[in-house]
């Protein structure tokens, strides 16, 4: 029986995550959870999985665990992430955070020498060589990504050596605007983006679907997870989601990962890797459903989010994180409604153009090129709601 902690367990991964869990004959045992605002839904998940640990994210959600489930050992807030990941008696860590709150507790699980199940591309975007370093000094512990597009990738590697691997190719659905014009995406309203054609996530994923962030944060990710340089990593537009991604070889040879839209299985796989292992949840592919597989180019011209990651990542250091925190930011206020959606782009590229790329040698680092690229976005385009 493998013991995990799910960081996020109220969010679309960690529902995801706990209905493999559920399923799974009792193969996987729930030692923690932790939630952020939805502590109703956390509370439902205790009674459930019966946690040793807990960590919410409101003091009304911990006064209300606190009273019903006093056996349980409960942790408030941010911090409360990185003391679930300093536990010892687990196996697997699971970060489905979304944000730059997960790098902490990926160090600090690392620093344990845990298998971490990464679900957040923060992660490896805003700190990827920091991460990488102490990957190397923590030989134990490792990374299996639980992202559709990065669990293909790292199962179609699994076809040939690391050396012989000439490009990968990233998928992307296209998201909800594919096909528009920048002209029609100059009121688009927010629940217009959250109408994502074949994912259910959560809406800060969705509205980075929309815009082909999420596709840029993917590409710098993918950098640092696979060691394989920007010239060769590809995005094309598959709008089926079926393929979830390639890996093509140096003798042209291209090996795919094929699948139903459903994050279940890259979870459950980064769970039992090398193994794989029936579970009731997954739903086959079917073929005759799915006879057509259809590719484009990513329209660069209206969809900025790719060719600004490129540009992140080139530049290497701090950028990637700026890259990140300026768009996080971005898409909160485009959900609060003061800025339009192609102010998200323009709010990227300003917050890099104005930032002079440092080394990333710790998570204080990280910290404090998050905090000042936030604290400058909110300055310039609306204050922080308290």
């Amino acid at each position: 029986m493998k013991r995990i902690v799910v960081l996020g367990s109220t969010g679309s991964i960690g529902t995801s995550a706990l209905d493999v869990i559920r399923n799974s004959n009792g193969k996987f045992q729930v030692v923690a959870l932790s939630g952020n605002r939805n502590h109703k839904l956390l509370i439902e998940q205790i009674k459930e999985f019966s946690p040793k640990y807990v960590c919410v994210g409101t003091e009304e959600g911990y006064l209300e665990i606190s009273r019903e489930f006093p056996e349980i050992k409960l942790f408030l807030g941010d911090s409360g992430l990185t003391e679930l990941a300093n536990l010892k008696d687990y196996d697997i860590l699971l970060t489905a955070v979304s944000g730059a709150i997960g790098i902490e507790a990926t160090v600090a699980g690392i620093k344990n020498e845990k298998r971490i199940a990464l679900a957040n591309k923060e992660t490896m975007v805003a700190a990827g060589g920091y991460i990488n370093k102490l990957l190397k000094e923590y030989p134990k512990a490792e990374i299996v990504p639980v992202d559709s597009e990065h669990s293909a990738i790292f199962q179609s590697m699994l076809g040939g050596r690391k050396n012989e691997v000439n490009k990968l190719i990233i998928t992307a659905s296209g998201g909800t605007f594919r096909g528009k014009s920048v002209e029609e995406l100059k009121n688009v309203k927010v629940e217009d983006a959250l109408k994502h054609p074949n994912w259910s996530m959560g809406k800060k994923i969705t509205i980075d679907s929309s815009s082909l962030v999420n596709k840029g944060l993917e590409i710098i990710e993918a950098h640092e997870l696979f060691g394989v340089d920007y010239d060769h990593i590809e995005v094309l537009v598959h709008p089926q989601s079926i393929i979830h991604s390639m890996v093509e070889f140096k003798d042209r040879a291209v090996i795919a990962q094929l699948g139903a839209p459903d994050m279940k299985l890259p979870i459950q796989y980064a769970f039992t890797y090398p193994e794989r292992e029936a579970n009731i949840v997954f739903e086959p592919l079917d073929f005759t459903k799915a006879s057509t597989l259809t590719f484009e180019k990513v329209d660069n011209k209206t969809f900025k989010g790719v060719e600004l990651a490129y540009r992140a990542g080139r530049t290497g250091k701090s950028m990637p994180a700026v890259f990140n925190a300026a768009n996080e930011v971005a898409v909160e206020l485009f959900m609060k409604g003061k800025i339009g959606f192609l102010t998200i782009y323009e709010i990227i590229e300003k917050a890099m153009e104005r930032h002079i790329p440092i080394e990333i040698d710790s998570v204080e680092t990280v910290k404090s090129v998050d905090r000042e690229t936030r604290e400058w976005v909110y300055s310039e385009y609306g204050e922080k709601e308290e």
